[in-house]
């Protein structure tokens, strides 16, 4: 009996998530790509298998090496756990936005307290004038 396998990668490409469906048959390796837009939940993800797996349009086969490992399921639990911890932010995509997000919110600050300061500057000058206004009768 042969053995088939499958795997879903989910990766984000500027500006989409994609996800990379892979299936391994025979030594044979097929690939479908499908676009989700919006960062997929697990729960879509799950949903869009069960729904749409079977109409995917998969690529031709490739003749590709199947290693058979026996692999004890608490180690490969530990290993995803630590895959979903090491990304951090994110990719490089999201690194980048984070990172203009940081300089928009130091621009903004700059901003209001330069305009703060200027307010307080003109208040300080208008009540200069009124008092000036107020012994100039005496």
């Amino acid at each position: 009996m042969d053995k088939i396998s499958g795997k879903l990668t989910v990766f984000f490409e500027e500006p989409f998530w994609v996800g990379v469906f892979e299936h391994i048959e025979d030594g044979k390796l097929s690939v479908a790509k499908v676009t989700f837009g919006a960062e997929p939940k697990d729960c879509e993800v799950q949903e869009y298998i069960q729904k749409y797996y079977f109409s995917l349009k998969f690529s031709p086969a490739v003749d590709t090496v199947v290693k058979d490992k026996k692999r004890n399921p608490k180690r490969m639990q530990r290993e995803a756990k630590r895959q979903m911890q090491e990304t951090g932010i994110g990719t490089k995509s999201q690194q980048a936005l984070k990172l203009q997000q940081e300089q928009n919110k130091q621009e903004r600050k700059a901003k209001s307290r330069r305009k703060r300061e200027t307010d307080a500057l003109r208040m300080f000058e208008l009540k200069q004038q009124k008092k000036r206004e107020k012994h100039k009768g005496h």
